[in-house]
């Protein structure tokens, strides 16, 4: 199971959100490419980018800061945050990002997501935010009348090739992954899915490893490590022991 440390950006800086609030950061380092720097020097294959900025703003704010990132660590990064146009893609593409996450813009526009796919192929990937088992967009501010599931599915028929799924309720809250939801989605698709929210130790990490859902790829971890909460070489070894 792949483990993907995550960066999320606020004003150049990284930082957490509990639930996607805006009014309840944490900060926790003025220099994220520092931060990347040790998830890959830990043995992080994959680090997952946020720019907050980007999904309040609807397009990509903080792309030095990525730049950055992406120059200073050997892994390959993803990259998600107000990406709403074919341009955004190319910008985070041409400064070295390896995938780009899409969100709000595939819930509102199916036809423009369809073209998504089929231009870019796995070098984009479904962002699906759930709160109560519905999408939401823009930075988690606004709420859908589409399921994830019925998103996941719409998706995956238009040719995308991989979906992260995120709880909106379980994230940064330290509850543990919503595993129903995960089996619901992972369970309609046949492409792989990647888990976040949620995480607050290592038996999460087990617990998700332990569903042996060969479309469930991996899981997104970040507050969990800034807290201390788990160690990222340690949830690496758990990962690289249940490939699934």
């Amino acid at each position: 199971m792949l483990i993907l440390p995550a960066i999320d950006i606020i004003g150049g800086r990284c930082v957490r959100l509990t639930q996607g609030d805006y009014a309840r950061e944490t900060v926790y380092a003025d220099d994220p490419s520092s931060v990347a720097r040790s998830f890959n020097e830990a043995g992080a294959k994959w680090i997952h980018v946020v720019d907050l900025d980007g999904a309040k703003a609807g397009s990509p704010v903080n792309l030095a800061t990525i730049e950055r990132i992406v120059s200073s660590v050997s892994c390959s990064v993803e990259v998600g945050g107000g990406v709403r146009d074919f341009a955004s893609v190319d910008a985070l593409l041409s400064i070295g990002v390896a995938r780009v996450i899409v969100g709000t813009k595939i819930v509102k526009e199916p036809s423009w997501a369809a073209s998504l796919f089929s231009q870019y192929g796995d070098r984009v990937v479904a962002g699906i935010d759930a709160r109560d088992k519905m999408a939401a967009v823009a930075g988690w501010t606004e709420g859908s009348s589409v399921s994830a599931l019925e998103l996941a599915q719409r998706v995956s028929s238009q040719g995308c090739k991989r979906i992260i799924l995120t709880d909106i309720a379980t994230d940064g809250a330290f509850t543990g992954p919503n595993l129903d939801l995960l089996r619901e989605v992972a369970g309609g698709v046949s492409v792989p899915v990647i888990a976040s929210g949620g995480v607050s130790c290592l038996a999460d990490v087990k617990a998700l490893a332990a569903m042996k859902d060969p479309s469930v790829e991996g899981v997104i971890i970040g507050k969990a490590i800034y807290e201390g909460r788990v160690s990222l070489a340690e949830t690496l070894r758990v990962g690289s022991n249940n490939h699934t």
